[in-house]
């Protein structure tokens, strides 16, 4: 994958530090393959070799390890979102379709 096709991983928060990404990407297998492939320098962020583990990426950032890459995606919401403060807990199915 270049650049430009890279995979979107969605993060919960602003930011996620590059050992945490390339985990969470499946870019590696484990945390120690991770540590040990920017140590190494074959972990790219947005084209560039890195090698700080605790890099904070954000949006936008695109990371290569070898061939594979993704790009960071931030505040995404998922479409059936549910919010347990506004649920009705007293939703009866078959009132509704006798409406």
């Amino acid at each position: 994958m270049t650049l430009m096709q890279a995979a979107e991983v969605s993060i919960r928060d602003e930011s996620i530090k590059l050992g945490q990404f390339i985990k969470l990407a499946s870019l590696v297998e484990t945390g120690g393959a991770a540590k040990e492939a920017i140590a190494q320098g074959e972990v790219t962020v947005n084209g560039e070799v890195d090698s700080r583990r605790g890099k904070t990426l954000r949006d936008g950032d695109v990371v290569c390890v070898g061939e594979l890459c993704a790009r960071v995606v931030t505040g995404q919401e998922e479409d059936d979102y549910f919010d347990e403060a506004t649920a009705n807990d007293d939703f009866d199915p078959e009132v509704w379709r006798n409406m």
